[in-house]
């Protein structure tokens, strides 16, 4: 199983020109970026976290060599703050898509591409979580329909909503999901959409099912108060989550933290677009933390 860390060159060149002994990788997913880290800066140490188990023991295995220097955990970002020595790390990284392991395994439930049970929990261990099926079983056709709109910003959200609490059998697979939303849609807008008729359906889900933008903002405050001198990059991808980092970011500059390194957020390049088609919609911010 392989992972394509997006923006790689450019986390590593911000990193580069930055203090790096000690290095927090956020979302570990498959260690694409701590695997990056430990070949470019032979002397740092590196603490990866992933709320998924199977990612953390993946990494583990997969970075083995690398064990003096490399340690990791399962902990959720959004409880960075129950971790000693927060302001110690000298570079925090965030990427916040989903992992290739996440959407190549059926029994997860993240892609609308294969069929699977509607899971979509990052931690599919976590039963006092509900997965994406109970959320449409359980939510009423309003509470739905600000699901898909808030988080998927999508514009036929009522009517997929009311599509799916007329359905005669409980939408329980990715499969089924995916039918009702090309049947739901008019054709028309399929033909104009451009992606997948369902990814926005699919992509609301899943941050309600995980609570990102809550994750996320717990993330962010936690940052504010016990970051240190550090510098904080995050790999976001869709409108959402770019907005809180943007607005918190200035907000940091504003309490004077430090100063933003990226007045625009930064874009792959067509080149890495082309070898990797999950980096179409990422952007890259970054703010350089200081402490008097």
């Amino acid at each position: 199983m392989y992972h394509e860390p997006v923006m790689l060159n450019e986390v590593l060149s911000l990193a580069e020109n930055h203090p790096h002994q000690k290095i927090f990788d956020g979302t570990l997913g498959l260690g694409g970026y701590s695997e990056a880290f430990l070949e470019k800066f032979p002397s740092s140490e590196i603490l990866g976290i992933d709320r998924d188990n199977e990612a953390v023991k993946f990494s583990l295995e997969r970075l083995a060599k690398y064990s003096a220097r490399f340690s990791a955990r399962q902990q959720n970002f959004g409880n960075i703050s129950e971790i000693p020595g927060l302001n110690e790390f000298d570079v925090f990284v965030f990427d916040l898509g989903v992992s290739n392991m996440q959407l190549t395994l059926p029994e997860r439930g993240f892609s609308f591409g294969i069929d699977g049970p509607l899971d979509m929990r990052m931690n599919p261990d976590d039963d006092s979580v509900p997965t994406a099926a109970e959320i449409l079983r359980d939510s009423d056709a309003e509470s739905l329909a600000e699901i898909f709109r808030l988080y998927g910003e999508e514009r036929y959200s009522k009517q997929i909503a009311s599509a799916v609490k007329r359905s005669p059998v409980p939408i329980t697979t990715t499969s089924q999901l995916v039918e009702l939303i090309r049947r739901t849609l008019p054709q028309p807008v399929q033909r104009k959409m451009g992606t997948h008729p369902a990814r926005r359906i699919f992509q609301a889900l899943r941050i309600s099912v995980n609570n990102e933008t809550g994750e996320l903002e717990s993330l962010l405050k936690a940052l504010h108060d016990n970051a240190g001198s550090s510098l904080v990059i995050f790999v976001s991808y869709h409108s959402l989550e770019d907005r809180l980092i943007k607005h918190s970011f200035r907000q940091w500059q504003y309490d004077g933290l430090g100063k933003i390194l990226t007045k625009h957020p930064l874009i792959p390049s067509q080149e890495e677009i082309v070898k990797n088609y999950k980096a179409r919609s990422a952007k890259l911010r970054a703010f350089s933390m200081s402490v008097d």
